[in-house]
């Protein structure tokens, strides 16, 4: 943990992900590879989760292509998903975890409010090939949305950062690995910047001042070790840290070490976190291969809680756990055993984007006051598109 004393108060910050939401941000799936031999029922699942999600707020959807945009029309018309809170964005990815190349969105409230978006680079968690569309969807939504970008920077140096590396309580204080983001060898984002160097970013461009370090990661997380898999914020003073009380699984020691660190962690503020343990479901593998299962990793949207379940006895201890800890909105379970093939589920999906206003009742943008136009337009790599979107609005039948 590192507190920045007499640091001046950031323009920007990240809110929480349970403060009020503009939209949520996802990408419709069609990379086959991520879930090989399975891939037919993700868009299945995909439209649960977007059907929930519009309950509250904007989808705001990456596509690749008019026939994309097609499909994906099809399942919701079925799937019952409200489609005047559907839009569409034909911006071109690799892959499907918009958490981590997704656009971070960050806000201020002075001189005016304003959102922005933080600009990250995305080189596929140092491991795979296939990044270069990801790359640049954050500054591609940026220019459609019409939202400055801020660009961090170490000594000329633009920095790797995927959202799933990092959890914030809004108030300035930010949790992350130093397996994730510290080793100098495996899947090192950031080869020769140092823990200083990023929590100068954190400070500068995220409002997070505050910088609690844990351990390692939990088992079969091809990312190396995100926090989102195995500690939240589910206030501002309190987290959940995943515990397994098996102390033959790989994933013991590791999560008994960060709980440790938790212990004499302290916030913004001085004062120490409340720490609720959330248990582990079972290990879950497929094809011999350890897979990321973790409850931690929710989505906290303006409507529900969304928990990934893994027809599991503690799909019910942790479900009762999130609902005694987010009392103002419904706690929801989203099978989740064919989605976590893909070494991610829920959080690892989505990427939400804060209301300019942060009070819920607040006059922040309503899908049908949204200027310009950008469904079902393409954006080419040499031309930004236009200032905003509108939802795409279609009848159920057509």
């Amino acid at each position: 943990m590192t507190p920045a004393a007499g640091t001046p108060r950031p323009k920007y910050r990240m809110p929480a992900e349970w403060e009020p939401h503009e939209a949520t941000w996802i990408g419709w799936p069609h990379n086959r590879s991520d879930w090989p031999g399975k891939f037919a029922a993700i868009p299945w699942v995909y439209g649960e989760i977007v059907r929930k999600i519009a309950a509250g707020e904007t989808v705001r959807i990456l596509v690749q292509s008019k026939a994309h945009e097609a499909k994906a029309l099809r399942l919701f018309a079925r799937a019952a998903v409200d489609l005047s809170r559907i839009a569409f964005f034909r911006i071109p990815t690799d892959r499907g975890w918009t958490r981590d190349f997704g656009p971070i969105f960050v806000r201020r409230d002075r001189p005016k409010r304003e959102v922005a978006v933080a600009g990250f680079r995305f080189n596929a968690w140092a491991r795979y090939p296939d990044w270069r569309n990801d790359d640049r969807v954050s500054a591609r939504a940026a220019a459609a949305l019409g939202l400055r970008r801020i660009r961090p920077l170490v000594r000329n140096r633009e920095v790797v950062l995927e959202g799933g590396a990092i959890e914030v309580n809004g108030r300035g204080t930010l949790i992350a690995t130093e397996e994730c983001l510290l080793d100098p060898v495996v899947q090192a984002r950031n080869p020769g910047m140092s823990r200083g160097d990023l929590e100068a970013v954190f400070g500068s461009t995220l409002g997070a001042t505050n910088v609690i370090w844990l351990g390692r990661g939990i088992a079969g997380d091809d990312t190396h070790g995100h926090v989102d898999d195995l500690c939240r914020f589910t206030g501002p003073k309190t987290v959940v840290l995943c515990r397994e009380k098996d102390p033959k699984d790989d994933n013991h020691r590791a999560l008994e070490a960060n709980r440790e660190r938790l212990a004499s962690a302290r916030l913004e503020d001085g004062s120490r976190l409340e720490v609720v343990p959330l248990p582990m479901p079972a290990p879950l593998r497929f094809d011999g291969i350890r897979l990321p299962a973790s409850y931690a990793n929710f989505y906290v949207c303006n409507a529900a809680v969304l928990v990934p379940t893994f027809n599991d006895p503690n799909d019910r201890a942790a479900l009762g756990i999130l609902s005694e800890l987010f009392r103002d909105r419904p706690v929801v379970g989203i099978h989740a055993v064919d989605l976590v093939w893909g070494f991610g589920t829920l959080h690892c999906l989505t990427q939400q984007q804060p209301a300019i206003f942060s009070g819920k009742g607040s006059p922040a943008l309503s899908p049908g006051s949204l200027p310009g136009r950008m469904a079902s337009r393409y954006i080419p790599d040499s031309r930004r598109a236009s200032p905003c979107p509108i939802p795409y609005r279609r009848s159920a039948r057509s």
